[in-house]
């Protein structure tokens, strides 16, 4: 795999305890990685830092969607032609990115979304909360008339096309159904890969509650009945 060629991209708040070792997953993988801190008030900025990749901060806090965009914007400016979405807190695996990237160097789509429910995929998520993104992926499809086996993975790949192309205007966890609206409105060619996820007593701690899925879920429908 060319390294210059993918840029990893990191959202990191609050991630002391896990973000060294994520950095050195992905440096596996590339050496092109940017990390985006989202007004840590721990010592993520200083581990990053020293990894030496490069870590843009924001002054305050905005989100993981306003982080996604800052990203985006230096990956882009630094001519990445794959942009890779990575959490910070984890659960994902950088042996899985050759796999996601596959498609769209195969130039078959320009978005490929992990997924932690087809064949091939593993994962230690509790029943309760497969139940909850289960619903989440019916409400996707209802919704934006895309059918996903997993609507809320973090760990997605984008063409250099996509990451231009697609708007995030959601500067929170909202921005992730955002992201499918935007594959169907521009009708960008998408497919799903099956990816390893590994929940752990800190990611669960990490994560979003499925109280604020459901909040999201309720602004999501207030948008499109209300606001068009």
């Amino acid at each position: 795999m060319t390294k210059s060629l993918v840029w990893i991209f990191i959202a990191a708040y609050n991630e002391e305890a896990t973000i060294g070792a994520v950095i050195d997953d992905c440096l596996g993988v590339t050496s092109a990685i940017v990390v985006v801190d989202d007004c840590s008030t721990d010592t993520t900025v200083d581990i990053a830092h020293r990894k030496g990749v490069v870590v843009l901060c924001h002054c305050i806090n905005r989100g993981k969607g306003a982080a996604i965009r800052t990203g985006t914007a230096y990956a882009l400016s630094q001519g990445a032609d794959i942009i890779v979405h990575f959490d910070a807190d984890g659960q994902h695996h950088a042996f899985d990115i050759p796999r996601l990237i596959q498609p769209i160097l195969g130039g078959r789509v320009d978005v490929v979304l992990g997924s932690r429910f087809l064949n091939g995929a593993s994962t230690n998520i509790s029943p309760a909360r497969r139940a909850v993104l289960r619903l989440g992926s019916y409400f996707t499809w209802f919704f934006s008339g895309i059918r996903l086996s997993d609507a809320h993975n973090g760990l997605i790949a984008f063409s250099r096309t996509a990451a231009r192309t697609i708007v995030f205007t959601e500067d929170r966890m909202a921005y992730a159904s955002e992201l499918i609206d935007e594959i169907r409105r521009l009708k960008i060619r998408y497919c799903e890969e099956p990816v390893t996820i590994t929940y752990t007593d800190y990611s669960r701690g990490k994560g979003q509650r499925s109280s604020n899925a459901l909040a999201i879920g309720w602004k999501m429908i207030w948008k499109k009945l209300f606001l068009g």
